[in-house]
């Protein structure tokens, strides 16, 4: 489902992130397939000195389909940026594939928390965010940080996810689907 940024991958995504539906939501934009592929490979440069950490969300048969991201890590903690082509919206790779970045981040690379920022006229992403169970909206818990990413022309929620929150969520699902399975046999 997800893999390292690579070199071979970048016509396939680019021509994805190009769609209008995408292309105002990404946050490092390319206007042509040469600077899409000079950006991939400053963020795989960027990722080896550990200031992002970027993955490729590959669909079913392995071909890709968008990119998830860490960006700006600081004392264990990142923000998040994630976008899909359009063909894939709504088909639940999104969610999918925020599970394993997420337990990549939390269980083998030590990141403590992840932040999103989002557009609040970005309603699609407003309400992916509110429908999972281990995200908190932490515009009155992280003022300081809400504060220093409204600084521009856009106007973003802040979202928060711990390593604690979404551990629990984690444990809970793991037995509630145990559970299940011993009904059953």
């Amino acid at each position: 489902m997800l893999k390292k940024r690579d070199l071979q991958d970048c016509l396939a995504l680019y021509e994805l992130m190009v769609h209008p539906d995408v292309f105002p939501f990404v946050r490092y934009k390319a206007y042509s397939y040469e600077e899409f592929l000079f950006l991939t490979k400053q963020t795989i440069e960027m990722e080896e000195r550990g200031e992002l950490i970027s993955r490729t969300i590959l669909d079913e048969w392995g071909s890709p389909i968008g990119t998830i991201n860490l960006f700006d890590i600081q004392d264990n903690a990142g923000f998040l940026g994630t976008w899909l082509g359009k063909p894939h919206h709504g088909k639940g790779y999104n969610t999918i594939a925020k599970e394993a970045f997420f337990n990549e981040l939390f269980y083998e690379l030590s990141i403590e928390t992840i932040f999103m920022r989002i557009r609040k006229h970005n309603i699609r992403s407003n309400k992916a965010a509110e429908k999972l169970p281990y995200v908190l909206l932490a515009n009155e818990t992280r003022q300081l940080l809400l504060n220093e990413i409204n600084e521009g022309e856009d106007r973003y929620n802040l979202f928060e996810i711990n390593k604690d929150l979404y551990s629990l969520h984690t444990m809970r699902t793991t037995v509630t689907v145990k559970e299940e399975q011993l009904k059953e046999a």
